[in-house]
């Protein structure tokens, strides 16, 4: 059988009830609804007044147990129907219990803000009249009524604050029930015949920035210049700073030590004992990144409740110098650090949705800075490879004069040149493998080091060259090698060509014409096709060898620069000393192709002393 209480708290339900279904069919009378919500609101204040009275008068065999039940069921029963936000507080004024109205107002998931203190979400301004009245309600039992503004999730909302005593069986301390009535009411449909929300311009803009900011957050990892120097860091620091926080620290881990990479500060702070503070701060000494570092998940805190999180210094919490209100941070990468960004006053606080978005700007950065170390990483062993297959300087060359450009591609190449002194003088090589990469330019080493090793025995050229086909041959490596050698012995040069580009020989009235070369690249048949040519160079003469990629470079309508343009070069310059034409040769290609570089560029010059 039901009590009158019950019938009324039902009646109640009805009634409310009746006033969302009119809130939604007539949107244009939504201040006539308000004044009837108010004036249930009312009814449900004095509902609550009527159990308390009853529960207190009831017999003292009830057991204190069941009454706390009956009254917080009660209690339950009336915030779902509170159509106003609702939240029960301690003495402490931290958040209770909130009722579902106050979730949708607020935008924050059901339970986000129990634990959390209360004037956190009070404007500034008017923190301390709150407490204030907190007490004196606590303390006298009388209502208390002030105007405020509510701030969550990016929303603020004017209201007029009714903070109400409630003291509950099963409590030790009363609680306080603070009554938040909007001042200005938009009206939002309930369940599934509300009509379609339009959209909204601030959302729409806001979004359109969120994808702003990854998409230009990528353009800048992506950067070459990103990946060959450690200045990814500091560059996605910059680009949020610009407008998304007033503080922004990167922590890494290097050496499984994280260590703080970058602080920057807001624009209106001197760079100085503060930021040094930030900077010399041990990383995990706050409990905020080093939960992040451990769990691999952000954290936010929308309201700063405790300024401790990030660490202290001599003076005190290390937020609370940097004038923090709202604070978060999210890991850089599986394991690679933890990113942290703070407002202070002059900004809204941190929202969920720029949590999901910094999250998302995390994962950029630990993909930027694995990809950083892997090229680095290819990087110095593309310098190594190109190192063991360009030498530094041109040795001595007696009676001639001797000079070399190398120009490396757009990737690891396989072309070589060596200069070296054998028996009867001095040596050459020059060529390359067919293909890019590691592995190409590992066969090339080879063949290079090979070269220089057997010419110490060999006096003729074409032995050598013979005999690193048999090697590559054994080995099976399925490569092969184009490759021009010689030796010079007083002005007598002989050469032997593997497949490899004619030699030019310049006089000095400015002729031009190309050795024999030809020849059957090594590593292809056991029994190696090579063409060998000897010739005396004369006074006034330059021998000048190349690459493929020197003759093969094109312009922009894709002709090739060719050999008929460089015999064009060698002709201008004619007489010229071997560094003067190998300039100009570079220069005319350079023009000629935009400044392009795709294979590797190699022109080695002589001409008698």
């Amino acid at each position: 059988m039901t009590t009158p209480l019950e019938r009324a708290l039902d009646s109640l339900t009805e009634r409310v009830s009746s006033l969302r279904d009119a809130r939604t069919a007539y949107p244009e009378q939504a201040g006539e609804t308000l004044s009837a919500a108010l004036a249930e609101l009312d009814t449900a204040l004095e509902l609550l007044a009527e159990a308390r009275k009853q529960l207190r008068q009831a017999p003292k065999q009830q057991s204190a147990k069941g009454g706390a039940q009956r009254e917080l069921k009660l209690l339950r029963q009336v915030f779902r129907v509170f159509p106003v936000p609702v939240f029960v507080l301690d003495g402490g004024a931290v958040i209770r219990r909130i009722n579902a109205e106050t979730s949708r107002v607020l935008g924050s998931p059901d339970g986000y803000l129990v634990g959390r203190s209360f004037p956190l979400l009070v404007e500034t301004s008017r923190r301390a009249a709150f407490r204030s009245h907190l007490t004196a309600v606590l303390q006298t039992g009388q209502s208390a009524t002030f105007e405020t503004r509510l701030s969550h999730q990016g929303r603020t909302h004017t209201v007029q604050i009714v903070l109400t005593r409630l003291t509950l069986a099963g409590e030790p301390q009363p609680l306080v029930a603070a009554v938040a009535l909007p001042t200005e009411i938009q009206v939002h449909g309930y369940g599934a015949a509300a009509p379609a929300a339009r959209p909204d311009a601030a959302l729409l803009l806001a979004a359109a920035r969120r994808q702003e900011l990854l998409a230009e957050m990528a353009r800048i990892l992506l950067d070459e210049e990103s990946l060959r120097r450690p200045v990814a860091l500091a560059r996605a620091a910059r680009l949020l700073a610009a407008d998304w926080a007033d503080w922004v620290i990167a922590d890494v881990v290097r050496d499984d030590v994280a260590r703080r990479a970058t602080v920057l500060a807001p624009k209106a702070e001197p760079v100085g004992e503060l930021v040094r503070l930030v900077e010399r701060a041990e990383p995990l000494a706050g409990p905020l990144v080093a939960q992040v570092m451990q769990q691999g998940t952000g954290v936010l805190h929308e309201m700063l409740d405790d300024e401790h999180v990030f660490g202290a210094h001599a003076d005190g919490p290390l937020l609370t110098a940097m004038g923090a209100v709202s604070v978060m941070c999210v890991p850089i990468g599986p394991g690679e650090g933890a990113l942290t960004l703070v407002r202070t006053h002059d900004r809204a606080p941190f929202t969920l949705g720029d949590l999901g978005l910094m999250e998302q700007v995390g994962v950029q950065l630990g993909l930027a800075l694995r990809a950083q170390r892997s090229f680095q990483s290819s990087s110095r062993a593309a310098e190594s490879l190109t190192a063991s297959v360009v030498p530094r300087t041109i040795p001595e060359t007696p009676g001639f004069e001797a000079a070399a450009i190398y120009h490396q591609g757009s990737s690891v190449g396989a072309e070589f040149y060596d200069v070296f002194p054998v028996s009867t003088g001095w040596g050459f090589a020059l060529g390359g493998a067919a293909g890019k990469g590691e592995a190409a330019a590992s066969v090339s080493a080879m063949v290079k080091g090979g070269l220089r090793v057997l010419s110490v025995w060999e006096k003729d050229p074409d032995q050598v060259v013979r005999r690193v086909n048999e090697a590559m041959v054994a080995q099976g490596g399925g490569m092969f090698v184009m490759a021009l050698a010689g030796f010079v012995n007083g002005r007598r040069l002989t050469l032997s060509s593997a497949g490899h580009h004619p030699a030019a020989l310049v006089s000095a009235d400015g002729a031009v014409r190309f050795v024999s070369g030809g020849g059957v690249p090594l590593g292809i048949a056991p029994a190696a096709e090579t063409a060998s040519e000897e010739l005396t160079m004369s006074s006034g003469e330059t021998l000048v060898l190349y690459s493929d990629g020197l003759v093969s470079s094109r312009n922009e309508r894709g002709e090739p620069f060719g050999e008929e343009r460089l015999a064009d070069v060698l002709g201008r310059h004619a007489g010229r000393p071997p560094a003067t034409v190998a300039k100009a040769i570079e220069d005319e290609r350079h023009a000629f192709s935009g400044g392009r570089v795709w294979d590797e560029i190699v022109i080695l010059a002589f001409r008698p002393a």
